[in-house]
């Protein structure tokens, strides 16, 4: 904030606000991450360097994200300075459910739905299972002696709920491979022979297939979910995405330990013909539902067709 009265002008901003301007101008980046931006506490620094980076990319869209931990609404929403905030809670709250430390149907719907939280729409919260700042997926997982098969199950389950919540998925490197070193303040390159092993390949092939349904499906663009079905005691959560077009997802996930066989699954969206996109099979729903087996800690996702 210091501002320098014989040069007229803020010294430090000028500095920050030269170096994204480079960063635009030089390489064609679309989008910024602000580190720490609790600890900058500085909102009219921020409207003014998003204003900036926003101008320097002129007509091409640009995408601001507020690392501020705790998320907080005030950041991105009516006269906040960024686009999105990173949703660190969403990480939390997966977390501890797909490694099976507790189960909390509120919780859990107020990640998935980021507006039970107070956020506006689908662009103000960055959604992950894991960044840099954390461990990797099969850490967490084999600290609580949860390990092969098992582990990659688990890991899934999320990878289907990161791709079909409302908000901006981030995926950090190797995660979608199952990559496993602890984290490291020294140098820890992506172990690409782990594309090799089966279940590495099947997680990967996994991430693709929820990739590019979550790029062509209309429905996961829209700020519309609703949680048509909950089952505290079997630990099932079923919840519907749409769009206005016609597009629709549905997601049944089991976060208990027991395969479900013959499960029922009440208030379908719409009777007919419904694609499960992550085994590539068509299933028929009627007026009373589906019926469907479910595994422990596993997700379905069935797109109308």
């Amino acid at each position: 904030e210091f501002y320098d009265e014989n040069l007229e002008t803020y010294p430090a901003r000028r500095f920050v606000g030269d170096t994204v301007r480079f960063w635009i101008e030089e390489y064609h980046i679309d989008g910024i991450r602000f580190d720490a931006a609790r600890q900058i506490a500085n909102y009219d620094f921020m409207h003014w360097i998003v204003e900036e980076a926003k101008k320097t990319a002129s007509m091409k869209p640009f995408y601001t994200i507020a690392e501020h931990i705790p998320e907080t609404t005030s950041i991105t929403n009516a006269d906040g300075p960024m686009d999105g905030c990173w949703h660190d809670s969403f990480y939390h709250v997966v977390l501890e459910h797909i490694c099976g430390d507790t189960f909390d149907l509120e919780r859990l719907k107020d990640v998935i739905d980021c507006k039970r939280q107070g956020f506006m729409g689908a662009v103000n919260v960055v959604n992950y299972l894991t960044n840099h700042d954390h461990n990797h997926l099969l850490v967490d997982l084999g600290d609580r002696n949860i390990f092969d098969e098992e582990a990659f199950k688990r890991i899934k389950l999320g990878a289907a709920i990161l791709m079909t919540a409302i908000g901006v998925p981030l995926i950090w490197m190797g995660e979608e491979f199952g990559e496993y070193k602890p984290k490291t303040p020294e140098s820890a390159k992506i172990d690409w022979t782990l594309l090799g092993h089966d279940l590495n390949r099947s997680l990967f092939e996994y991430y693709k297939g929820l990739v590019n349904l979550r790029k062509n499906n209309h429905a996961l663009y829209t700020e519309n979910l609703d949680f048509f079905h909950e089952n505290p005691e079997a630990k099932v959560l079923a919840y519907s995405r749409w769009n206005d077009e016609g597009s629709r997802v549905v997601v049944v996930t089991n976060f208990s330990e027991n395969f479900l066989g013959g499960y029922q699954v009440p208030n379908f969206p719409e009777t007919g013909t419904w694609h499960e996109w992550t085994g590539d099979y068509d299933v028929e729903v009627g007026d009373d539902g589906i019926t469907i087996d479910i595994g422990a800690y596993e997700a379905k996702v069935f797109v109308w067709q």
